[in-house]
């Protein structure tokens, strides 16, 4: 991913001036006929298509255009990041939370909205849908997790926070018919769709899809930088405002941890800040995580697509970037409202390659929300607690969250306090375990694993009920093996392999 802005003079380019001439010829012949063909979507729309609805694709096709011909010209300068420029956040940049006031007022939550991002599908955990409706914990999906914190939050403190949903168009129609479920909670769901995009041919870079109507393989939601465009036109910035809302929580709907603070609130209020970015110490696992650094004296957000390849290392060393962006953002809504109408977001291009089931390679150009920061005044970051980054992003972190680490509370999970160690265990689970319904079948109840510092499982393996996992376990059934872990095992800082069945007689 990229997500940086730099000056002119900082820039390297590669490219020498021959090749750019051919390179900017070639840019300015691709834009013209991106242009014409998205111009006859545009006019295939039939009498049955509403103004508004026209008006919205054409506003997306031309929202489309010009981050495309971005994309051409940062392809045809070849610009390359100038690693010297690139510093560790100063000690102004970064509040430690620790260090934040302790807040004891809640009239402020009367200001504030909570925003899930919610356009992903379940996929690569083997689910169909919308990612937020699978099971998560005690038979609660992650739609419901957030429904909960937020109900009880306004019954709690006597407010009335929104809780708003962005989709994407794989998501949006499930999502409607779920969250009906949701009438009757003390909870006012809104949603949104976020834009859609036509994926670009990587041979002739012209769009996929033919018609607005052609099948949803040609199509992809940009990204979630796309949020700022599409909540301002979606015209929910306008409501909330005329409602009194000033302040947007932002999270992603698979990071459990993402909980409303009324101490970052009452920060971001008492500091005048219109954009606050979670970040938290990075440990091995997350080397490929963004980081926040000091560039040319502003604070800015770094992904590891945009390192050159001599410095990848350095990206993702501990000692230099210790910390990383847990995409748990706080905005200011007048902000978002200001820098959409006048124009001033120009958001790093991302481009993501893909191959169809077809064979064919596409791109898809995305943006990234967290990007954003360098386009609000008095921004900067704060190095939050591990706790507040709980991601779901396989069944190895469902291992964890369905385990006795955790307990839930009104929706939140909070960790045991009889877990000795501050920091959650390392769990890799094998292919055997990478779709839910695989998962949940290997296991009759979850592990005990207060204990446990690294689990490894690879191959055919189940579990028994009632098992104890401690310290470092390994458990290996190579092909054509089967391990069953009795009921009742207690396994500490062992390795199994080879071939272990239990059997009923």
């Amino acid at each position: 991913m990229s997500a940086l802005s730099v000056p002119t003079a900082s820039l390297k380019h590669p490219h020498t001036l021959s090749s750019m001439d051919f390179q900017n010829a070639t840019s300015a012949v691709a834009a013209k006929s991106m242009r014409s063909e998205l111009n006859k979507m545009i006019h295939s729309l039939g009498p049955e298509v509403s103004e508004g609805q026209r008006k919205a694709f054409k506003n997306e096709m031309d929202n489309f255009h010009h981050m495309f011909t971005r994309y051409l010209a940062d392809r045809s300068k070849g610009v390359e990041l100038d690693w010297d420029m690139v510093k560790e956040p100063r000690p102004e940049q970064i509040i430690l939370y620790k260090k934040l006031a302790s807040c004891e007022t809640t009239e402020i939550l009367d200001k504030l909205a909570v925003l899930k991002l919610n356009g992903g599908l379940g996929t690569t955990m083997g689910c169909v849908g919308p990612k937020s409706a699978i099971e998560v914990r005690d038979g609660m999906t992650f739609l419901d997790l957030s429904v909960r914190q937020i109900e009880y939050l306004n019954k709690k403190y006597k407010v009335n926070v929104p809780f708003i949903l962005m989709n994407s168009f794989n998501t949006d129609e499930e999502t409607k018919r779920i969250v009906q479920k949701y009438s009757n909670q003390n909870v006012r769901i809104l949603t949104f769709n976020q834009s859609r995009y036509p994926r670009v041919n990587k041979e002739s870079f012209l769009p996929m899809p033919r018609s607005p109507n052609d099948d949803s393989s040609g199509w992809y939601p940009p990204g979630h930088g796309d949020l700022y465009e599409s909540l301002v036109n979606s015209g929910l910035v306008d409501l909330l405002l005329s409602e009194g809302k000033e302040y947007l929580f932002v999270s992603n709907v698979d990071n459990l941890g993402a909980v409303v603070d009324l101490n970052i609130l009452n920060h971001m209020v008492e500091s005048d800040s219109e954009f606050i970015m979670e970040v938290t110490d990075k440990t091995r696992a997350d080397i490929k995580g963004g980081t926040l650094i000091d560039y040319g004296g502003v604070i800015r957000l770094l992904e590891v697509a945009q390192v050159p390849p001599g410095h990848i290392e350095d990206f993702k060393s501990i000692k230099k970037f210790r910390i990383f962006n847990t995409n748990n953002l706080w905005m200011s809504l007048k902000a978002i409202k200001r820098v959409i109408d006048n124009k001033e977001l120009e958001l790093e291009v991302i481009v993501n390659n893909k191959t169809l089931d077809s064979g064919v390679k596409v791109l898809q150009l995305e943006t990234a929300v967290g990007a954003a920061i360098k386009h609000f005044k008095n921004a900067h970051g704060i190095n939050v607690p591990r706790n507040r980054f709980l991601p779901v992003k396989s069944t190895s972190d469902l291992f964890l969250v369905t385990s006795d680490l955790y307990s839930l509370h009104h929706g939140e999970l909070r960790m045991n306090p009889q877990r000795v160690f501050p920091t959650v265990p390392l769990v890799k689970l094998g292919d055997k375990f990478k779709k839910v319904v695989n998962f949940l079948n290997r296991f009759e109840s979850p592990p005990h694993i207060l204990e446990l510092d690294h689990l490894t499982v690879t191959g055919d393996v189940t579990f028994g009920a009632g098992v104890q996992l401690r310290g470092t376990v390994i458990i290996v059934a190579n092909h054509g093996n089967r391990i069953d872990i009795p009921t009742g095992a207690i396994l500490e800082n062992k390795v199994v392999s080879g071939n272990l069945r239990i059997l009923d007689h």
